[in-house]
């Protein structure tokens, strides 16, 4: 099975954002991923409420949400309401991880947490037989463009063999300078889905760029 891709809108033209969103639902792309940024958590602002709203009446592929804001629990309900179907919400933002994931599941939504480059994958090992999937940061999260971070190969690695010593279906999913010259190696690596921004919307041609990452 080949990556799954799911690229940023954080890297789409917002001038042109109902195009960019009808490429992305025209294209062998298979989510959308909306980065949520509050100034707060992370050194930027970003998507809010309007956005989702254009979102869940345009786009026809799941969106998977990522949220980098403080106190989640509080906005999980209205992000619900905008068809989020992968909610992914930072370890390092989550005072009490346990209930967040048991919010984000009884509103229907799938629960994903996030870690950090700095944040060791056994923090996880108390939660992660809740999780639809963990999101790994390959680069520090607040901005798009910014170079892989390689130690990231050797984390999907150890969480691979950490889902599969639980016997889990778990998703990997790696965020932040992904394109064509290090998919393979995520994926060998144990990856399921990986976030394009950049690689897919700075890309010559945007079709060819996600079938090279999907491989």
């Amino acid at each position: 099975m080949s990556l799954l891709v799911a690229p940023s809108l954080l890297s789409a033209d917002f001038g042109k954002l109902s195009q960019d969103i009808e490429f992305v639902n025209n294209s062998t792309a298979d989510w959308f991923h909306v980065d949520v940024m509050d100034g707060v958590f992370v050194p930027n602002i970003s998507f809010g409420f309007p956005i989702m709203k254009t979102l869940q009446l345009e786009a026809r592929k799941p969106l998977d949400v990522h949220l980098m804001i403080v106190d989640p629990d509080k906005y999980l309900a209205e992000f619900a309401k905008y068809k989020t179907y992968m909610c992914s919400v930072h370890y390092e933002a989550c005072t009490h991880l346990h209930r967040t994931i048991q919010n984000i599941k009884s509103l229907g939504m799938k629960a994903s947490v996030v870690l950090n480059p700095h944040t060791p994958i056994h923090v996880l090992n108390d939660v992660i037989h809740e999780l639809d999937m963990v999101l790994l940061m390959s680069v520090n999260p607040g901005f798009g463009g910014q170079k892989f971070i390689p130690h990231t190969l050797n984390k999907v690695s150890a969480l691979k063999k950490m889902i599969i010593e639980k016997k889990l279906p778990t998703l990997i999913q790696v965020d932040g300078g992904v394109d064509p010259s290090n998919a393979r190696a995520l994926e060998n690596a144990g990856a399921n889905v990986v976030v394009a921004g950049n690689a897919v919307f700075g890309a010559p041609d945007r079709h060819e760029a996600i079938r090279l990452i999907k491989g």
